[in-house]
């Protein structure tokens, strides 16, 4: 039986390409699969594979000091959902272009937000009722088929996107408003959240585990409504069988939460599209542009 394993550890890394050598071999010898990211800050990984290998690389991993109380998460899926084991060095762990501003230490990112378990960040919404905003810490295009309800969807389509976001003026009123920032496994969150902090907004938390943890803890009979948007051959994931479809194809407008490669293949993007509009070859492109590139390389 297989899984695939989620995980982050924030934590200085002296020598981060001894790191990526000890992790790469490890991963291999496992014969695991996925994208592992190290940077002077910490790791950052999603792996998959035999559910007994993925065990012995949870307790080879933890034997590193600052990797001792990592929190590993688990989800369905297995190795044949990645293409190959990749561990890369990287300045960030998350590219927010933020790494001369986000301090670690030993107990993880100073001057985060506070962390709230699924179940603190219902109770906060009971107590505090609609004065509590949501604010999403992912790309928009993942927003756009599952989120918190009611909550803000940032202009972004990559974590870089973030700072120039805050920066701008619109979200000024929120800064005396509890905020509750969220991503997919939290990892987002933890530099999100003190970015915010540095750019004066007074109160803000993020859920512990992320939206996968929610999910875990409520399915779809909580906060949470729609598909989450995952980065491994699944694309998307549902935490029940009655998930509410909140994403719209986007040529004819009907509920969906199916996401195509565009068929240019020098395109990167997504295609939102429903299963019926699928059938058609020509809507599954980015854009006008890029089905005119596609259709001008076959006639060459």
């Amino acid at each position: 039986m297989q899984k695939i394993l989620l995980y982050y550890k924030f934590t200085p890394i002296k020598d981060a390409a001894a790191v990526r050598l000890w992790q790469k071999t490890l991963a291999d010898s496992l014969q695991l699969r996925g994208r592992i990211l190290i940077s002077p800050h910490g790791i950052n990984g999603t792996v998959g594979g035999d559910i007994d290998e993925l065990r012995h690389y949870i307790k080879m991993t933890k034997e590193f000091v600052g990797f001792k109380d990592i929190v590993f998460k688990w989800s369905d899926g297995g190795r044949e959902n990645f293409p190959r084991m990749s561990v890369k060095v990287r300045p960030e762990i998350v590219a927010f272009d933020a790494a001369d501003e986000l301090r670690v230490d030993e107990q993880g990112v100073v001057g985060g937000g506070v962390h709230l378990k699924p179940q603190q960040v219902n109770q906060l919404v009971e107590e505090r009722g609609e004065e509590v905003v949501f604010f999403d810490g992912r790309n928009a295009h993942e927003a756009a088929i599952g989120k918190f309800k009611n909550a803000i969807v940032p202009d972004t389509h990559t974590s870089r996107d973030f700072i120039t976001e805050l920066e701008s003026g619109k979200y000024d009123e929120l800064k005396d408003k509890p905020i509750v920032t969220y991503c997919t496994g939290g990892v987002r969150c933890e530099i999100l959240s003190s970015l915010m902090i540095n750019r004066g907004f007074k109160e803000v938390y993020q859920i512990d585990g992320g939206i996968v943890k929610y999910g875990e803890a409520y399915g779809d009979d909580g906060l949470w409504e729609g598909s989450l948007r995952v980065f491994d051959d699944r694309m998307i994931v549902d935490f029940s069988d009655h998930a509410k479809v909140i994403g719209a194809c986007s040529h004819c407008g009907g509920p969906t939460n199916n996401y195509e490669n565009c068929a240019w293949a020098n395109c990167n993007e997504l295609v939102l599209i429903c299963l019926q509009c699928k059938q058609n070859p020509d809507l599954l492109y980015h854009s006008q542009v890029c089905r005119a590139q596609a259709h001008l390389a076959q006639t060459a």
